[in-house]
């Protein structure tokens, strides 16, 4: 790459020092360069006039982002010469000298396999690196020459898995938080496919988290895949247009463009669509003491019209200070039908009453999404750099639901009720990191953190009572939610090219308001955590490592968990929240081994994680109504094994799975009643990955969840299958794919408990869903299909 551009710059300035007194006419002489396969402008190419008798050049220059080109000379004994890296030349000689403008209109130059090889053999291979609390995969040009997009590169990664749909697990879970150069981004949101907007050879590295340090939230996350762009990386404009189509319905359209110019990083994103989603649910509420069973089958489909818009920018005020502004506003419009059908049987065999409950929601969901981010680098060291964020959310929701009860058999009554629903949640993220390496192998971070969170849930629920509409208290009232999180950090760290030790504390202090503002009832709760982090690893050989972590970490009671609201749906299985509910506090410990093998990367874990004050849902059962709510339920000591593997068996064929088996003791007392019981539970997924000839990709993913003990009952076990089939077309500037989640229908949540006097069953299935799009990428980049999930 040197070559050729030191080879531009000569003979621009050959250009430059060329004769301006010349006798002979000026000729101004231009043309637009483009690849010959998918008619992209190629930038940076070499234009050279070359004198026929001595073959020197005369002067030259290169093509702008566009592929065009302008040059001026008086020489009258040339030929013209159109060059760029790992395309064959392209020679013109026949040119008509007379005239003082010439115009060569469109050159096309097409791949040179042989010179590509060639460049290829030399450079620098993809490589991972162990650190102390976590894993680097260097992008090297072996996989950024391909023309990748990011989520490919992702899927190269050991330990992290990319469905054909973009979906993103580590370890086999998705709950994933995604970084951009080490901050939340607007480009990692899961809504859309904006991360397909950056190529492989703007990404520099991609950092894996496992199990967070101090410097990361206290709160629960699966892990932490950070995403590092090359600062001086400018590809011109990337992206793609998607559209796609499915049963049931789930038809959408997403265009996502990236324009990258000397000071400038400019992204967009556009989505609209429609969906549906259909559920069937069984519950059975079995009294024991008046010997009844209620049973409900439901029958609801959702539909959501959707649009959103993306707009943001990257502006490099200069080479180390980069300023980041973006906002995102999205609007929803939903409504439901859920059908429900009761029987009441007495002694099981006697139908004491049947009837119909029939649910019409209406809603309409509002979203605004903002962030300012300003990053600094310093000259002193290339991983010395201050971060300062600020992003703020909102969210708001009007929805109306209706029910209707109407009696086939029995005494059930009809009845007619409406609820309302008026929700505005707000939050604010600012967040100030620092990071000072010093005596080459020590590391200083520091930092902190404010969030706020403010909730308010105006509910009212009326009962149609004599031809009027009349409220009814005991479900009515508005439920303010305000929190507030304020952390401090600081984290130092030894490492060289064997050992090393990461030490850390994070202070965090929460303010929790929850008001019920009509009937009056205020709860505040103030609290201050310290949470200690410890890390090392020992690099055997560059082969295997071994990596020992402990954090403590935090669960705070959400919103649902806390809203006291009755969900009244299905009056006898009703679930609520619990304002007195606190947090849980872990202690997670894990020991991991790293295997890297010429075509595998392998990792065993042993992990614990010991919990106090765990949150579990308790039932209430009286008079066949089984009332759930959140309770503090004592201690869970978890010990657990997990292995997860990548294996590259041919360039044609990947397989990927993940294993968890964990045993757990749970101790403690509510309400008198002891709940003391040990158990196990294991999950499993099996992903197999097959390039076909006519560039077809394959994927084959199956899951499986064992049923498991719970505080009072059981869970079932879960198995599922999906599968995806994708067509490359263009070297990957159009695509043609087709999904399929939940081959078999066989996904099936279920829950029970059994208790001396009663009994309660819950069961719900989505069913198959056929997604097939197309999609089409602008630039250099590789199109990516927009998901359009929620």
């Amino acid at each position: 790459m040197k070559f050729y551009f030191i080879t531009a710059i000569f003979v621009f300035f050959l250009g430059m020092l060329s004769p301006i007194c010349a006798q002979n006419t000026l000729k101004k002489i231009t043309g637009k360069v483009m690849e010959a396969t998918n008619k992209q402008p190629i930038e940076y190419a070499t234009i050279a006039l070359i004198q026929n008798t001595t073959s020197t050049p005369i002067t030259g220059t290169i093509s702008d982002s566009n592929g065009h080109f302008a040059i001026e000379t008086n020489a009258t004994d040339f030929y013209i010469e159109v060059s760029f890296m790992g395309y064959a030349s392209q020679l013109i000689k026949e040119l008509q000298l007379n005239k003082t403008k010439i115009d060569l209109g469109v050159i096309t130059l097409s791949e040179d396999l042989n010179a590509l090889g060639e460049v290829l053999i030399r450079a620098e291979k993809s490589q991972t690196e162990f650190k102390l609390d976590k894993r680097v995969f260097i992008v090297g040009s072996d996989i950024s020459s391909t023309g990748a997009s990011s989520l490919e590169v992702l899927n190269s990664v050991p330990s992290v898995n990319v469905s054909i749909e973009g979906e993103i697990s580590l370890r086999g879970s998705q709950g994933v938080q995604i970084l951009i150069n080490g901050k939340p981004s607007v480009l990692a949101s899961a809504d859309g496919n904006a991360l397909g907007t950056i190529t492989a050879d703007m990404i520099e590295r991609i950092e894996v988290i496992t199990n967070p340090s101090a410097k990361y939230n206290a709160s629960g996350t699966a892990g932490i895949i950070n995403i590092v762009i090359k600062s001086s990386e400018k590809r011109g404009l990337n992206g793609s247009a998607s559209l796609n189509a499915g049963v049931p319905n789930s038809n959408s359209f997403g265009l996502s463009l990236n324009k990258r110019t000397e000071k400038f990083n400019l992204f967009t994103q556009l989505g609209f669509g429609k969906r549906t989603f259909k559920t069937k649910r069984k519950s059975i509420n079995k009294d024991f003491v008046n010997d009844s069973t209620i049973t409900n089958n439901e029958r609801s489909t959702f539909n959501e019209k959707f649009g959103s818009v993306l707009l943001g920018t990257d502006f490099h005020i200069n080479e180390r200070n980069v300023l980041t502004l973006s906002g995102t506003y999205a609007f929803e419009i939903e409504d439901q039908l859920a059908k429900s059908y009761f029987d009441k049987v007495y002694d099981e065999t006697t139908l004491t009453d049947s009837w119909l409950r029939q649910d019409n929601t209406e809603a309409t969901n509002p979203k605004i999404r903002y962030e300012l981010q300003y990053k600094k680098d310093f000259k002193r060291h290339e991983d010395q750099d201050l971060l300062f964020s600020a992003l703020g959310n909102s969210f708001a929701k009007d929805q109306k639901s209706i029910y209707t009860n109407t009696s086939s058999f029995g005494d059930e009554p009809n009845s007619l009720q409406e609820t309302r629903t008026d929700y505005k949640l707000e939050d604010f993220t600012f967040k100030l990191d620092y990071t000072h390496p010093f005596l080459e192998k020590y590391t200083l971070e520091t930092g902190s953190q404010y969030d706020i969170n403010n909730v308010s849930n105006d509910f009212e629920v009326r009962d149609f009572i004599n031809d009027a509409w009349i409220s009814n208290p005991d479900l009515t009232n508005v439920f303010n939610f305000d929190q507030k999180v304020f952390a401090l950090y600081s984290t130092m760290a030894y490492e060289d090219a064997i050992w090393g030790l990461k030490l850390g504390l994070r202070l965090e202090n929460t303010n929790l308001t929850t008001e019920l503002k009509t009937t009056n009832e205020l709860n505040e709760k103030s609290y201050a955590n310290f949470f200690p982090s410890v890390h090392t690893s020992y690099n055997i050989n560059e082969n295997f490592s071994l990596q020992l972590g402990y954090s403590k970490r935090i669960n705070r009671p959400g919103l649902r968990q806390l809203n006291p609201f009755n969900n009244i749906r299905n009056n006898y299985s009703i679930s609520r929240g619990n304002p007195d509910l606190q947090p849980e506090y872990t202690d997670s410990y894990e020991l991991t081994s790293i295997h890297k093998l010429e075509k595998a990367s392998l990792n065993f874990s042993l992990y614990n994680r010991y919990t106090t004050d765990v949150v579990e849902n308790i039932i209430n059962f009286e008079n066949s109504v089984s009332t759930s709510q959140p309770e503090n339920i004592g201690t869970n000591n978890t010990v657990g094994f997990e292995f997860n593997s990548k294996y590259t068996f041919a360039k044609w064929f990947t397989l990927t799975s993940d294993f968890n088996i964990n045993y757990f003791n749970r101790k403690g007392e509510f309400d008198t009643q002891t709940f003391d019981f040990k158990g196990n539970r294991w999950t499993t997924s099996l992903t197999s990955k097959f390039k076909l000839p006519q560039e077809f990709d394959l994927e084959l993913s199956g899951n499986y969840n064992s049923k498991f003990a719970s505080v009072q009952g059981e869970i079932s076990e879960n198995f599922f299958a999906d599968m995806g089939l994708r067509k490359k077309i263009l070297k990957g500037k159009f695509i043609m794919s087709l999904s399929v989640r939940d081959v078999f229908a066989t996904r099936v949540d279920e829950q029970m408990v059994s208790q001396p006097t009663y009994y309660t069953s819950n069961r719900s299935q989505r069913g198959r869903f056929v997604v097939f799009g197309v999609s089409y990428a602008f630039g250099k980049g590789e199109a990516m299909e927009f998901s359009g999930q929620r």
